[in-house]
């Protein structure tokens, strides 16, 4: 059969074994069963974490990618036409896994980690404490997450936090003997809306800097002048800026008013083009170089010491929609750059 439309017979098999996140462990076994019966050497990390190899080998080029979806949006099962593969995750990533697995079945000389929950809140990730307790003996990662077939170097950093703002209540019909939670946070929102999104240049790539309300909650009854009002406040840093300089800069945007509380904060990742394997893969597959404006387990890796970089079939145009789906030619590519790569 064609790589093509192995790739695709593949990736409609994985996005029929439904792995939202916390149920992942399905697809983690099926997985791990292909794998074995194709001869491959199949370790069981724990948590439903899978790493793979091909036997008598031993690769110094880690593929890593995430098992669950976001949840169906009457998106399952999948199917296939012409030109692409349509279903849940077909683009985050079970295409990217696809093309993990199928390389590893062919003896190409790279590990697979296959890994849960990547979705979900970093707070919730099984991949840092995977990397905490196991030690991977590899040289680079290379992160499958949906780029187009292009580098995306490094990632921003990600802070969620909660901005209270306190009032005083009272009666809706008197409201100069109350004291408005909600008009202290319009005026809080407001100055932080003002405040523009900065260009970063870090090792030659340009990243964006910017903080945004994603979520008001106040008010209890229509007759009611509130008392508290919260906001919710993301925040996405650019490489370079350390995680307490984020939350520093944050505080600066939110110009003191208000109680502001870090909830979660991701670290950036490095960007990694200058090493010798990232170098290679752009030779090879004449791939363009573009900064990552999101956060991806990059950072994870990273963290724990492993240069890594973005690179997957997957479309981000596509990723979590309604009408998700990958193109059948782009898995092909993707396979075909690495499997050059390793030659």
């Amino acid at each position: 059969m064609p790589v093509a439309e192995r790739l695709a017979a593949r990736t409609l098999e994985l996005i029929d074994i439904p792995s939202e996140s916390h149920g992942e462990a399905a697809l983690a076994a099926h997985i791990a069963s292909v794998l074995r019966s194709g001869g491959a050497e199949v370790v069981d990390l724990g948590d439903s974490c899978v790493l793979a190899y091909p036997k008598d080998t031993r690769p110094r080029v880690l593929l890593a990618g995430h098992l669950d979806t976001v949840p169906a949006q009457d998106n399952l099962p999948g199917r296939i036409d012409e030109t692409r593969v349509h279903g849940l995750g077909a683009s985050d990533m079970q295409g990217a896994l696809a093309v993990m697995l199928e390389l590893v079945l062919a003896k190409a000389p790279y590990a697979a980690l296959f890994f849960p929950r990547e979705e979900l809140p970093s707070t919730e990730s099984a991949l840092t404490p995977l990397l905490e307790r196991e030690t991977l003996d590899y040289d680079f990662a290379v992160v499958m997450e949906p780029t187009d077939n292009e580098i995306h170097a490094g990632c921003v950093g990600n802070i969620n936090a909660t901005w209270v703002f306190r009032g005083r209540s009272g009666h809706s019909a008197r409201p100069w003997h109350a004291d408005n939670a909600i008009h202290r946070a319009a005026i809080g929102i407001a100055a932080l809306a003002s405040a523009p999104i900065l260009p970063v240049t870090f090792e030659g790539l340009t990243f964006y800097e910017a903080a945004s309300v994603t979520r008001v909650d106040g008010g209890i009854a229509m007759n009611v002048i509130p008392e508290t009002c919260t906001a919710h406040v993301n925040f996405r840093y650019a490489p370079g800026r350390t995680p307490e300089q984020a939350e520093d800069r944050l505080r600066e945007l939110t110009s003191g008013l208000g109680e502001l509380t870090i909830t979660g904060n991701s670290g950036s990742g490095a960007v990694a083009t200058d090493h010798p394997v990232a170098r290679r893969l752009i030779e090879v597959g004449a791939l363009r170089v573009a900064p990552k404006q999101a956060w991806t387990p990059v950072a994870e890796f990273a963290a724990a010491g492993y240069p890594a970089i973005n690179l997957g079939p997957g479309a981000p145009a596509q990723a979590h929609r309604r009408d998700e789906s990958i193109e059948i030619a782009a898995l092909a590519r993707s396979y075909e750059v690495l499997e050059a790569l390793g030659r």
